[in-house]
């Protein structure tokens, strides 16, 4: 049962001055105190909405455990976007006004331990049950508070449901397969929401129950479904500045932790410098997400993080030609499915520089296209051979 704003708003500001907690008999109370003849269907609803607000994410919680959807984006009053799978999409859903979207944010921010006011008036934080929240306030941002929230998914999918999916042609999963237990380091490429977190939890789903992954996140999403999984999460500083706990600093950390696996959920920064060390001295099979517009790119996208941890160009392409093998690069159509669109091997060019190169090529439909540089998996991929 929906419930006006305006009604929530002065049964809140009559509670609030009673100093009562949202129990239906003092809801009743306060209906009753307003002036109006009210069932008891109206007052469970009042209860609930004021609950929702007081210890969930308010108009939000019913998006938040619906199936199905990945993102939730609001922008100001009222202004609702949801991504089911198909691209963003408004829907009708009410958030109240301005202060009730700001209040909104704050305690959000609050249940996970952040500050959000007009002092430190953005946050990026991981809520408890695991969403992703950014939000940033009025008048930074404009018609309004705004807030994104990404869900993550509550199943890991096997590569067999990706196929079922669309998201990856049935000759592609033997190939993947193949590529993971042959413990080739690897990279999965793409932009924004084309499935990258989604494809990696499906891949080390397959790693050997006996191998140790060690996870290391900036949020932690990666959920594989493996008996023996250590997760390590950064910590941004608090307010003082101080209690900061890097992406850098935990992947020297999970090198001391006797990992089979070392993941880095996504490489962002000068982490990459340490990851690629860890790869080059022994540490075979570790893997990642970056963000690149194609698997081309990833050379370059490497060698400007290298350059936050001051490593020449020169010697972050040394790195990269011994350190990784391969790219997994995913794209996302405009009717919004996610697709694996090829895999690229990385070798060096005559300069000496590192380049990736065409290996295999996934069509939406028939078996993979392979180009002359899959041969340089013939020893690992037996479907490539």
């Amino acid at each position: 049962m929906n419930v006006s704003t305006e009604l929530l708003e002065r049964v809140r500001g009559i509670l609030a001055a009673q100093g009562s907690e949202p129990t239906p008999a003092r809801v009743a109370a306060a209906l009753r105190a307003d002036g109006g003849v009210f069932g008891d269907s109206t007052v469970l609803a009042v209860v609930a909405a004021l609950r929702r607000e007081a210890l969930g994410a308010g108009p939000l919680d019913g998006l938040l455990s619906e199936p199905g959807i990945t993102d939730i984006l609001v922008n100001g009053p009222n202004q609702v976007y949801v991504d089911r799978g198909s691209g963003l999409e408004r829907i009708a859903l009410r958030t109240g006004d301005e202060p009730a979207v700001r209040r909104l944010a704050t305690r959000l921010a609050a249940a996970a331990g952040r500050r959000l006011d007009d002092a430190t008036p953005y946050v990026d934080v991981r809520l408890p049950d695991g969403t992703r929240f950014h939000a940033v306030l009025s008048p930074i941002a404009a018609p309004g508070t705004c807030l994104s929230l990404r869900v993550p998914s509550r199943k890991v999918f096997t590569l067999d449901e990706l196929v079922a999916a669309g998201s990856l042609p049935a000759g592609g999963a033997p190939v993947l397969r193949d590529l993971l237990h042959a413990r080739i380091a690897f990279l999965i490429s793409g932009g924004t929401g084309t499935g990258k977190t989604t494809l990696l939890n499906s891949l080390l789903s397959l790693a050997d129950p006996a191998e140790r992954l060690v996870l290391v996140e900036d949020a932690s999403e990666l959920r594989p479904d493996h008996p023996h999984v250590i997760r390590l999460e950064a910590r941004p500083p608090n307010v003082e500045g101080a209690g900061e706990i890097s992406l850098r600093d935990l992947v020297r950390q999970a090198l001391r932790m006797r990992p089979d696996r070392l993941v880095v959920g996504e490489v962002r920064g000068a982490e990459v410098v340490d990851l690629l060390s860890a790869l080059n001295t022994g540490h075979e099979g570790g893997c990642g997400t970056v963000h690149a517009n194609s698997a081309a790119d990833i050379p370059a996208r490497l060698e400007a993080l290298g350059a936050l941890a001051g490593l020449t160009r020169e010697a972050l392409h040394s790195q990269i030609s011994s350190a990784l093998h391969a790219v997994i690069h995913l794209t996302r159509t405009p009717s919004g499915i996610r697709r694996i669109s090829e895999i690229r091997a990385i070798t060096r060019s005559p300069s000496g520089q590192a380049i990736t190169v065409p290996a295999i090529e996934f069509t939406p439909t028939g078996p993979p296209r392979l180009h002359q540089a899959a041969a340089l998996f013939a020893r690992h991929l037996p479907g490539a051979a």
